[in-house]
């Protein structure tokens, strides 16, 4: 086979490279991991001797299960991307608990797949907001912390 094109390596999230890179992806899996451990938390459990209602309950708990281990797994590589991808070896110099900061919230979506925990998973947001806070700063723009903020608060 003839190779027309120089090979090229290229190093984005997406691999073009397309420079576009933004922490809330990241702030909505975990707002979703939060959500979800707090529906599982509210789930009355049924009357186990009327079967469709047991299944109702079982299939209410299984699907929010489900979702809060998906968006706990989605936060941790919207994270990955921005850590490995984005960020660089000078800003471990302005900030040195970066590495810190990513592998704790690494470790907290862990947690919140193998746990239903609603002080775990408002850790995780929190985590998640404050590598936001870092990320904006970074990109010398730290008025989009705020809108940033405005918005992902309010998704419920």
């Amino acid at each position: 086979m003839i190779k027309i094109f120089p090979k090229i390596i290229a190093q984005a999230h997406c691999d073009i490279p397309c420079g576009i890179y933004e922490p809330t992806p990241a702030k909505i899996a975990a707002k979703t991991v939060l959500r979800m451990a707090e529906q599982l938390n509210e789930l009355e459990m049924t009357d186990h001797s009327d079967k469709n209602a047991r299944l109702q309950y079982l299939n209410s708990v299984s699907r929010r299960i489900s979702a809060k281990e998906e968006h706990a797994q989605l936060c941790k590589k919207e994270l990955e991307i921005l850590w490995s991808d984005f960020l660089k070896p000078e800003h471990l110099e302005k900030f040195p608990k970066l590495h810190e900061n990513f592998w704790q919230a690494a470790k907290l979506c862990s947690k919140n797949k193998q746990e239903i925990n609603i002080e775990a998973a408002k850790k995780l947001v929190e985590a998640v907001d404050e590598i936001a806070k870092i990320f904006y700063e970074v990109k010398n723009a730290p008025e989009k912390y705020e809108a940033y903020k405005t918005i992902t608060d309010k998704l419920y």
